[in-house]
């Protein structure tokens, strides 16, 4: 781990073998413990990782959730860390009129509180220039993994259409599983 630590740190990427041998782990650890499911955030990013992928779990589905660029280039311009607690927020209020046949779309800052607002810093890496350029690399890097989960009837996109609470339920409804969401209400 503390090799792993050090790849991070130094802002490497960690290589494949060590990604897949961590995740064989985690989900050997999941099923021990009865677990039916899991959701990966941003992985996996290549062929070859969706390929190894694919020979260490069965995959159900994947979801491409995608936002209009304007929006979350304005989101990644808003980004702030409360220089004190560490925390994140984001002051961009996107608020994109409808045109062309796309609808319009509202998603609300996520302001910090008073305590927090005065010690607010942005990261050095969130420029206009440095996010087009991380959106281009990703946009060139993700299409392939895309198609390959589309040419096995595995991938669902899903076009947000706003923040949490616009998006949450449409999702849900997507997956058919706009009830679930009422009974994990009830229960709780």
């Amino acid at each position: 781990m503390a090799m792993l630590s050090e790849i991070v740190s130094q802002g490497k990427l960690v290589s494949d073998e060590i990604i897949i041998d961590l995740l064989s782990k985690r989900l050997e650890a999941g099923d021990a413990k009865g677990e039916s499911g899991f959701i990966l955030d941003g992985f996996p990013r290549t062929i070859r990782q969706a390929e190894i992928l694919e020979g260490v779990t069965n995959i159900d589905l994947v979801i491409n959730l995608k936002l209009r660029e304007e929006a979350l280039l304005a989101k990644c311009l808003g980004r702030r860390i409360c220089s004190e607690c560490r925390k994140n927020y984001n002051i961009a209020c996107i608020d994109i009129k409808g045109e062309n046949g796309n609808p319009g779309m509202y998603m609300a800052p996520l302001p910090p509180p008073p305590h927090c607002a005065s010690k607010l810093i942005t990261r050095s890496d969130d420029t206009e220039e440095v996010v087009k350029e991380r959106l281009r690399i990703y946009n060139e890097m993700s299409r392939p993994v895309e198609d390959f989960y589309r040419s096995r009837g595995k991938l669902l996109e899903f076009n947000l259409p706003g923040g949490i609470p616009e998006s949450w339920p449409k999702l849900l409804q997507a997956l058919n599983l706009e009830d679930h969401e009422d009974k994990q209400t009830a229960a709780a």
